[in-house]
């Protein structure tokens, strides 16, 4: 059912090897310290990809070379792929279970700025590449944005593995530091974050070689909608009972309601 070579997919086993076997022997800081070495290339990597399609971009805005489409899929088509693509825009919540590594200020500010500049690159990539392509005859694939990578600079397709591989692994040691944390807390520490390091080992190999990567995408971006919905009912119920009756409890209600929704009707991009 992939799409994925099986000799790329041994790079996802070799990630989980890796991280495991540091988690398990070295803790939770030597985990932080790959994590900031992977994110520290991962920033400067996006920092050259993005200057170079900038630059791209403004030879074809001097041509006259750039490129309107329309879109493809109505509204609602539209929405549950973007509902399905969710995933690939959040993942800032992982400080919020490191209470026993860092204090309260430290880890909000963590995840506002991680939410702010990625969400700054997010939408600067967006606007730069919406505006390159037209109808580019690249077949549709996993992959298929570093071929046409190929249009722009012959140094970006390997710049974007590079970043592509930073990003994976950081994100995977960051999901993977911050759930051993949340197996600790909600199981009173009868698991201890060695033990769920493990355990997310075995569920992320499973996932590798059994589904292909949209599918992932889309379950994990259901999976996180669903655990959004449940936080934002409670931060609703909590708010009520506290006796705020202002627009803050009919905000997360709003929120419930908004990840239900991505929950039931969220959609891989392959269709």
């Amino acid at each position: 059912p992939t799409h994925v070579p099986n000799d790329a997919k041994l790079l996802t086993p070799a990630t989980f090897g890796i991280i495991l076997f540091v988690g398990w022997t070295r803790g939770f800081r030597m985990l932080e310290n790959l994590e900031y070495v992977s994110v520290a290339a991962k920033l400067a990597i996006i920092a050259g990809f993005l200057l170079g399609l900038g630059f791209f971009v403004f030879g074809r805005l001097t041509d006259g070379g750039l490129t309107f489409t329309a879109p493809s899929v109505g509204a609602w088509e539209g929405l549950v792929l973007g509902f399905g693509l969710i995933v690939t825009v959040q993942g800032f919540e992982t400080s919020r279970y490191l209470g026993g590594e860092y204090d309260t200020r430290t880890r909000i500010r963590s995840m506002q700025w991680a939410q702010w500049l990625s969400a700054a690159i997010y939408v600067v990539y967006i606007v730069l590449l919406a505006y390159s392509f037209g109808d580019t005859k690249v077949p549709f694939s996993e992959t298929a944005i570093i071929d046409m990578m190929h249009l722009v600079a012959p140094i970006l397709p390997a710049l974007l593995v590079a970043a592509a591989l930073a990003a994976q692994f950081s994100a995977a040691v960051a999901d993977t530091s911050g759930s051993g944390g949340l197996f600790e807390d909600l199981t009173k520490g009868r698991v201890s974050p060695r033990q769920a390091y493990a355990l997310l080992t075995v569920i992320g190999l499973g996932l590798t070689w059994t589904v292909n990567v949209f599918e992932i995408i889309s379950y994990a971006s259901r999976a996180f909608a669903a655990y959004y919905a449940l936080q934002a009912a409670i931060a609703a119920v909590t708010a009520w009972r506290a006796g705020e009756r202002s627009w803050r409890p009919a905000l997360f209600a709003a929120l419930t309601v908004l990840g239900l929704a991505i929950v039931l009707f969220g959609q891989p991009v392959e269709g």
